[in-house]
């Protein structure tokens, strides 16, 4: 068996930001369970993937009933099901088992359970007063998650288009230039880094960040525009970057606590309370993310401007180059 310590975990396993829920939530518990289920089994990420949907799925039967008892052991059970969900990420990280399928697996359970709670939820509620808004409130459910997921996913995938973009062009303009001084009889220095400013590289707000603490890198992001516009908000962001929490407060983990948790105790207590409560955790879910979809507008911009800077580059060392010398390098696109 293993030997891991709780310093272990928490140094390769501990996303270096994550959301404040599993932050003061699940992870002071997770990391246990994880030095645990490290040491002392032989569970693999994905027996715990599946076991975070078993758990999902009862707790989306407990909600079906919809009285205050059931609705209190559903919160619960998602509690814990959510708990076994970020464990299985962490024993990935921490024994290196990780794989392309088992991300697919959690990535696509977490839908699973989110549909089905939702309708269970509801369902149950519609099913004790008859009022058609659970159902309405279903549908929405369901609709904020998969915009949510899909809206992160497409970001993502753009980001890193533009990365390697501006890499690309980086590159392919630090060789011109190194060929160009050296035509003219110039020696470069080893170590200059032209344009290193220049390059986009991971954002680190992004919901999909993967980085862990003890990686704890130095990270230049493309983000001026909104950075000038908005000064106090690197203040308020390096305060909660401090406790590990990312300044995007209200993301999807958020909202499914917001539903499936706060919000049947909160009816557990208060009749009725589901609706107001859904209602107000889909307006903090929409609220950031037209700040996430705005901040992404304005590095467009930036990363149109330092591509066009780039490429302006290329073509002024490209022309200072005598006719017969060729510079194989790749193409900035």
């Amino acid at each position: 068996m293993a030997d891991f310590t709780l310093d272990d975990v928490r140094q390769r396993t501990y996303k270096a930001r994550d959301a404040w829920w599993t932050v003061l939530l699940v992870d002071p518990l997770a990391s246990r369970l994880v030095r645990f289920t490290a040491n002392r089994t032989r569970v693999t990420p994905n027996q715990l993937t599946v076991g975070a949907l078993i758990l999902g799925l009862a707790a989306g039967a407990c909600f079906a009933v919809a009285s205050w008892p059931w609705l209190l052991a559903g919160a619960l059970l998602y509690h814990l099901s959510f708990t076994l969900d970020c464990m299985d990420g962490k024993i990935a990280r921490l024994k290196g088992t990780g794989s392309v399928f088992g991300a697919w697996l959690d990535y696509i359970f977490d839908r699973v359970r989110v549909l089905a709670c939702a309708i269970a939820l509801m369902a149950g509620q519609y099913a004790a007063t008859d009022n058609v808004a659970y159902i309405w409130t279903a549908v929405a459910v369901v609709f904020l998650d998969m915009l949510r997921y899909m809206d992160a996913l497409e970001i993502y995938k753009v980001r890193s288009q533009m990365r390697t973009t501006l890499n690309a062009a980086r590159t392919e303009a630090r060789e011109l230039e190194l060929a160009a001084r050296r035509a003219n009889g110039e020696v470069p220095d080893a170590d200059e880094d032209l344009l290193s400013a220049e390059a986009l590289t991971e954002d680190p707000e992004a919901d999909m960040e993967n980085r862990v603490v003890a990686d704890d890198p130095t990270i230049a992001t493309l983000q001026q525009g909104f950075n000038q516009r908005f000064p106090w908000y690197a203040r308020i962001r390096n305060v909660l970057m401090a406790g590990r929490i990312r300044p995007h407060l209200i993301s999807g983990i958020e909202f499914q606590m917001g539903v499936f948790i706060v919000a049947p105790i909160a009816a557990a207590i208060i009749s009725g309370a589901i609706i107001p409560v859904v209602a107000a955790s889909a307006a903090g879910l929409l609220a950031f993310e037209l700040v996430i979809i705005y901040k992404f507008w304005l590095s467009s911009r930036d990363y149109s401007r330092s591509l066009a800077k780039l490429n302006d580059k290329i073509e002024t060392y490209r022309s200072a180059l005598p006719a017969d010398q060729e510079v194989t390098v790749g193409s900035a696109g």
